[in-house]
């Protein structure tokens, strides 16, 4: 009796412990994730991220290292901080990391998700990465539109010559002048003199107002993105706000179209020869040999990103690269010497001089690195599960590459908090892409297309202000107290715009522009 009371025993043990096992085997193995810190339930660590998310990610990175795994909300989120890490999430495993999250920016802003920003890989992205490459952004068109930027910059001389003696604020005068030079491009003409969006009249101040929202609400941490089942609530007021301003941009730009339109149906199709980009994107829109089509959608978000983008980035490249210059005084002195060794007195800058000013083209490097437009890349989501330097990268983790700490890193940099230009001088680190130290415009193939017509618009505005002026602080200002901070958007630009003064430094024919 007791032996076969033992017998049972044992064997109910037995199939207990088995059963377990069997529990155990059949149980996902948790997955080996980056380190990272503890998240709380439901929000993740979104309470670790501060009014500027770049810089609370930064300061993880020091305690976790260069691949840091996070939970906003419940999403798996990646963060690469160095270079290598950058190459890995970038271009050797590029193909996994294509994707882009499904976000309420996306949704609203840029007609659900029909950019060459937020458009999810596939045919359609494929094929809008072509057209931007072999069509919009070709070295053939934009040599074609160069007088256009050039009688702009000559337009922005002139506003700063008159002003002379006075406290301006540069970036309005930068914004126009970006804007005007991409208006012209795309759209065909200033539309800032006219500004008309549907039956709404819109002043220049409104319409860079409109961008300024667009730019802070495409980067902003919106809870419903990271909590879905929050969403329809709209917490923070921002899906609210992505709605309003993207019916202010299409009413601006229906009314781009109609004239388009309009302008197209006076002319024989035969005889008819595109003037600007958005004649080209129309024309391209007809062809039936498309593998997707082009929808009059799919053209409006084309035109507003290159009209965001071409304005943003120069903007607030050249107005952090000033204040720059202006609280280092003997790297500004270098420049002019530059310039006034290459170029002398008796001209502007132009486009072809570029590639003789060393100088000027390492302070925009050096302004690329410490203020980057966009610090944390836009973010990016995977495919399908994978390894990265031996952790678990699950499906669908949203990855960020924190180009403010890779501008930051010691390994790399030589005193990376200080504005220094000459570490650039006989160095081959180039902002295209190739080179993972520098990621200005992002690498691979997500890289943004349009960061040659970018480059000489800063590079050749950055050029001749400081070559027809000298410039000051207004008043009894002292570099010392010139605010650096910036605001956090998909972009950061300065947080207090730069107030300065010019002063005339060539002859007075010079600027009889």
């Amino acid at each position: 009796m007791e032996a076969s009371s033992l017998i049972y025993a044992v064997v109910g043990l037995a199939t207990v412990v088995l059963l377990h096992l069997a529990r155990q085997l059949r149980r996902p193995t948790k997955p080996n994730l980056p380190p990272g810190p503890k998240p709380w339930p439901i929000i993740g660590n979104l309470n670790l991220m501060g009014s500027l998310p770049h810089r609370s990610i930064h300061e993880h990175t020091h305690r976790y290292g260069d691949i840091m795994h996070l939970k906003f909300g419940s999403f798996h989120v990646v963060v690469a901080s160095s270079a290598e890490m950058a190459k890995v999430f970038l271009k050797t495993m590029d193909s996994n990391f294509i994707c882009r999250p499904k976000m309420a920016a996306g949704k609203y802003t840029t007609y659900n998700y029909s950019d060459i920003v937020w458009s999810p890989y596939g045919s359609y992205w494929q094929q809008a990465r072509k057209l931007c490459i072999v069509e919009l952004f070709s070295a053939k068109r934009l040599d074609s539109f160069e007088y256009i930027r050039v009688e702009e910059m000559k337009s922005l001389l002139k506003v700063v010559h008159k002003s002379s003696g006075e406290s301006i604020v540069l970036k309005d005068l930068l914004w126009t002048v970006s804007f005007n030079i991409i208006s012209r491009m795309a759209l065909g003409k200033r539309y800032l003199e006219e500004a008309v969006a549907g039956n709404l009249t819109m002043s220049s101040k409104q319409v860079k107002t409109m961008f300024e929202e667009m730019f802070l609400l495409n980067g902003v941490l919106n809870i419903g993105d990271w909590i879905p089942w929050m969403s329809f609530m709209d917490l923070q007021g921002y899906v609210k706000r992505m709605k309003t301003v993207s019916k202010n941009f299409d009413g601006f730009l229906e009314h781009v179209l109609n004239e388009h339109d309009a302008r197209r149906k006076a002319e024989p199709p035969e005889t008819f020869v595109p003037a600007d980009m958005v004649d080209l994107l129309l024309q391209i829109a007809d062809d039936p040999a498309l593998e997707v089509k082009l929808e009059r959608h799919g053209i409006k978000a084309f035109t507003l990103d290159m009209l965001a983008g071409g304005t943003e980035s120069s903007t607030i490249i050249i107005e952090w690269a000033m204040a720059e210059l202006l609280k280092n005084p003997e790297i500004l002195e270098k420049a002019r010497e530059e310039l006034d060794r290459v170029i002398g007195r008796e001209r502007w800058v132009e486009e072809k001089d570029m590639s003789d000013l060393h100088y000027i083209k390492a302070i925009v490097k050096e302004t690329m690195r410490l203020h980057p437009v966009v610090p944390l890349l836009v973010p990016r989501r995977t495919r399908e599960d994978c390894k990265v330097a031996d952790y678990d990268i699950p499906k669908d983790t949203i990855v960020f590459v924190s180009v403010w700490t890779i501008g930051r890193d010691q390994e790399l940099w030589d005193k990376p908090l200080d504005f220094f230009p000459d570490r650039f001088i006989g160095s081959e680190i180039d902002v295209k892409g190739y080179n993972l130290e520098l990621l200005p415009f992002g690498a691979g193939r997500r890289m943004c297309p349009g960061y040659s017509l970018g480059l000489k618009i800063i590079e050749t505005n950055l050029a001749n202000l400081l070559h027809g002026f000298d410039w000051k602080l207004p008043g009894i200002m002292t570099k010392e107290e010139l605010q650096m901070k910036e605001v956090f958007g998909l972009s950061t630009p300065k947080e207090t715009p730069l107030s300065i003064v010019a002063h005339p430094r060539l002859g007075l024919k010079m600027y009889s522009l």
